[in-house]
Parts: structure tokens; C-alpha cells; sequence
């Protein structure tokens, strides 16, 4: 089933100024939503995207929980948890002999969806039900 979205690519610099000019510019080119890339850069300013998110009434999905935590509406992302989990099993078996080069490079396999509701109601969106019961967390 195709969705028909346009997808709009938005470069940005991570100071305040280029944030907001990317903020702007998605408003003007009417963007129905924003989802930011995982870079670092992000991450690190993730409190300003998200009130530039509130501010300009962007529904916004991110790469990490911790947007979420700092009051973002959404996000969809490895379950770091569990990756540090998986990291211990690695540093157990090197400690007891294993060669690092020997064992098998993995991949994320759990990822986890997060919603805060609050956020969805300061931007008056309303999240269906069927969302609500795909997330492994919801904020209210």
C-alpha cells in the first residue's frame, strides 16, 4: 500500500540559529512531521529540537528514548539495555579466553517504541488507539 508522502530533506547546522532555520523552513515548506537523523550532534542538542518541535507544533519522531525524556512526542529505537546486556556476554567471553576478531559481529534485534502522550495533546495531535497499543511504553 503506498502512503503517497513527500519526503523533505531538511539540512541543518546543530547551533541554536541553524536549528531554528530548519524549524522555520520545515514550517514554510508545511511539513506535516519531522523525524531527525541519529547523529551525535542531535542527540546532544535533543532539549532544543524538542521545544522547537512544541514551539512549532511539529510532530516529531526520534532515534533514542531520551527525546522522550526530555519531552518529546515519540520515539523508535534500539533498546540500548538490552545492547549493554549483549556486551556483557562479549566481555564475559573475552575475560575467559575468547579472541575478539573469533566472535560474530550482531546487530540491534530489539527496538523499542515510546509515546508521550502529553506532548501529543500540547500539540493538539490524538493518538489512535491502535498506535498506542504497538508502543512498548506510553508517557501520560
Amino acid at each position: 500500500m503506498a502512503l503517497k508522502l513527500k519526503l523533505e530533506e531538511i539540512e541543518t547546522q546543530s547551533d541554536p540559529k541553524g536549528l531554528e532555520s530548519a524549524f522555520q523552513t520545515a514550517k514554510q515548506k508545511q511539513v506535516g512531521a519531522i523525524m531527525t537523523t541519529t547523529a551525535t550532534r542531535f542527540f546532544a542538542e535533543r532539549k532544543r529540537i524538542v521545544a522547537l518541535a512544541a514551539k512549532y507544533r511539529l510532530p516529531a519522531i526520534y532515534f533514542q528514548k531520551e527525546f522522550v525524556d526530555e519531552g518529546g512526542l515519540m520515539s523508535y529505537g534500539v533498546d540500548y539495555d538490552d545492547l549493554f546486556r549483549r556486551a556483557a556476554v562479549y566481555v564475559d567471553k573475552i575475560l575467559k579466553g575468547a579472541k575478539p576478531a573469533d566472535l560474530p559481529v550482531q546487530q540491534a534485534t530489539k527496538f523499542e517504541f515510546i509515546i508521550n502522550l502529553k506532548a501529543a495533546k500540547e500539540i493538539g495531535l490524538t493518538i489512535p488507539v491502535r498506535v498506542l497499543e504497538r508502543a512498548n511504553q506510553v508517557i501520560k
